[in-house]
């Protein structure tokens, strides 16, 4: 694989059951770069290798005063100069290439499951951590990939080294082949520390990062509240935190990187005074001396190949088991049976909540994880739990949620783009994306609802005239002005309001809106509650609120209690008759809800629907 031939046509499908595993997988995939760098690689040492005994030759043929035999070595320099530089040249090449294609196959392994799991993917896994794998992690799991077939190819030219020097003069070559090993493997104790060390400091940057993060998207709240001084105090100490432990960690990569400098200098001092001893007593010629000591002093430059292997594993591997983390997680268990778009009710098993096709429902939930798990079931994503008295333990049994059936038809067994075509669920928060507003309101649509009619149905008139206000170089087409990052530059209701007119432009099958008028006013909220009832009439559209405004709309409430459909009705009807929704509604107190509660409509889901 060439960098000219990325993307990858399909990455593949990783192994996921550990971080070691999955940096096998990658190099398995990547044997033929891999097999390229190790052949140019050993091209490179075995030429290196060669000046020791082409330069004792020389110093030898200059004892000798022979010149033919000094002009004859002195063109095997230079054969083997130009070798040196053609293999270290391709040895780059190739290993750069196989560092550029394993951070590519990961990126587009990230993408993928990205795109797959949609908005549920930082429901189970914290955003920082996504970032952090598909930024920093991915660099580093490249670099241990590319850095194999440089190991390789540097452990294979020691082999040769302490070999041809065994047959060359045996009275040296058993002292250097009987030190190599001892130099190679003396950093090994200092590893684990060295390795604990590095992964305490990714684990304070994450942090440190997450933080950074999260106080400039809460920005805006900041500056309201007076907060930010508290914020940045909060980012000084992690930031510190981060130091003293890089600190740290360096301070024991530099002991390692000091014991491979140290001891090697040991050997070269015991052969010098050990060589001149054979060779002032005419056991050895000075060409030999020259040859052996030559050889070890360039057998230091593959001894650094395993400092970095080591290095580049210590940091790649706590990297490989982030990305394991993200690429383990799957939408469905089941394979994609159902071809055709399905239509009609949109149905929860687990909780019983049944959204009757073409109708307004709204969906009450006293605890607003529970509402935000909910829409995440809706949309595809099924969720998996631990077996009743299994526990926490790795290993744990789990069970498998019941899919969610659309028409009848469970979610998880549609091909993924059917899945997306038929249920759309919108965050409680979510993202705008940098570009014009043309840009953001150009996504992949039913084609029935235009741009102009979602905006008007999302009240989002001010916001038009904001925008066009904000960028005079557009000649007031609100449409080509720019949206910052994130939307920051608009208000929390704006950015709510401009995410619902780009879902209201999809036209979905079925829409579920987490929460889709918690940032705006109260007038503005009835306003949007009766755009989007108007505009979806006739489609599948679900709700998870507790506003009254919303909920007066809707054609149906649901109100969830526990993990189950306990009540369902109009929104009048139930808070005449229906304690629990009442004290969601109309914010109870505790004490208040608990004496509600007591003596609560119990039944099954069907006569709850017949009283109804």
């Amino acid at each position: 694989m060439q960098i000219r031939d990325l993307p990858y046509p399909d990455p593949g499908d990783p192994d996921v059951r550990s971080g070691p595993r999955f940096l096998l997988w990658l190099g398995r995939n990547q044997l033929g770069g891999q097999l390229g760098s190790l052949s140019w690689g050993l091209l490179h040492q075995c030429s290196i290798a060669g000046l020791s005994p082409a330069v004792g030759l020389a110093v030898q043929a200059v004892v000798d005063r022979s010149g033919t035999r000094l002009a004859w070595t002195g063109g095997l320099i230079a054969v083997l100069g130009a070798l040196i530089a053609l293999g270290d040249t391709m040895l780059h090449r190739t290993a750069v290439t196989n560092w550029i294609t394993a951070a590519a196959r990961v990126q587009q392994l990230l993408a993928r499951r990205t795109a797959e799991l949609g908005s549920a993917l930082t429901r189970r896994v914290a955003a920082g951590e996504v970032v952090a794998v598909s930024t920093g992690d991915v660099e580093k799991i490249g670099w241990f990939v590319e850095a194999v077939s440089r190991f390789a190819a540097a452990a294979a030219a020691l082999v040769l080294i302490c070999a041809g020097l065994l047959l060359y003069l045996p009275s040296l070559g058993i002292l250097v082949t009987v030190s190599v090993p001892l130099l190679a493997l003396a950093v090994l104790p200092l590893l684990p520390r060295a390795t604990k060390r590095a992964d305490l400091q990714r684990e304070k940057a994450g942090k440190a990062t997450e933080l950074a993060s999260d106080t400039v998207a809460g920005l805006r709240v900041l500056r309201g509240i007076g907060g930010e001084e508290l914020f940045l105090g909060r980012y000084r100490r992690a930031s510190q935190e981060v130091r003293e432990a890089a600190v740290h960690s360096a301070r024991m990569w530099s002991l390692i990187s000091a014991v491979q400098v140290l001891l090697p200098g040991l050997l070269l001092i015991s052969l010098v005074v050990y060589g001149a001893m054979l060779a002032r007593d005419g056991r050895i010629e000075v060409g030999q001396l020259v040859t052996v000591y030559s050889a070890a002093t360039l057998m230091l430059f593959p001894l650094r190949h395993f400092e970095e292997i080591a290095m580049a594993y210590s940091f790649s591997r706590p990297s490989a088991q982030r990305a394991v983390r993200v690429l383990s997680l799957r939408r469905t268990a089941g394979p994609s049976t159902v071809d055709a778009t399905p239509t009609g009710a949109l149905y929860d098993p687990a909780t019983g909540l049944m959204a009757p096709a073409g109708l307004f429902t709204a969906v009450v939930c006293g605890d607003p994880d529970e509402a935000g798990r909910l829409a995440e079931r809706l949309g595809g994503h099924a969720q998996t739990d631990p077996e009743p008295g299994s526990g926490p333990a790795e290993g744990a049994t789990e069970r498998k949620t019941p899919s969610v059936l659309l028409g009848g038809v469970p979610l998880d067994e549609l091909p993924l783009d059917s899945a997306r075509t038929a249920v759309l669920v919108q965050d409680k928060d979510p993202v705008l994306l940098s570009g014009t507003l043309r840009e953001l309101l150009d996504v992949p649509s039913s084609g029935r609802v235009t741009a102009e009619e979602a905006l008007e149905a999302a009240q989002c008139g001010d916001v038009l005239d904001s925008l066009a206000q904000a960028s005079p170089a557009t000649e007031g087409d609100p449409m080509a002005t720019r949206i910052t990052e994130r939307g920051r530059s608009l208000s929390g209701g704006q950015r709510q309001r401009l995410a619902l007119a780009r879902s209201l432009v999809t036209d979905p099958e079925a829409l579920v809106l987490d929460e889709p008028t918690s940032a705006v006013d109260s007038h503005t909220e009835a306003r949007v509650a009766a755009g989007i009832k108007a505009l979806r009439q006739g489609r599948t559209t679900v709700a998870f609120a507790s506003s009254p405004l919303l909920l007066d709309l809707a054609d149906r409430v649901v109100l969830v209690h526990g993990g189950t459909v306990v009540a369902v009705g109009e929104h009048r009807g139930l808070l005449d008759t229906e304690p629990r929704y009442r004290a969601v509604v109309t914010r109870e107190t505790d004490d208040e809800i608990a004496a509600l509660t007591t003596g609560a409509t119990t039944g099954t889901i069907e006569e709850i629907e017949e009283r109804a």
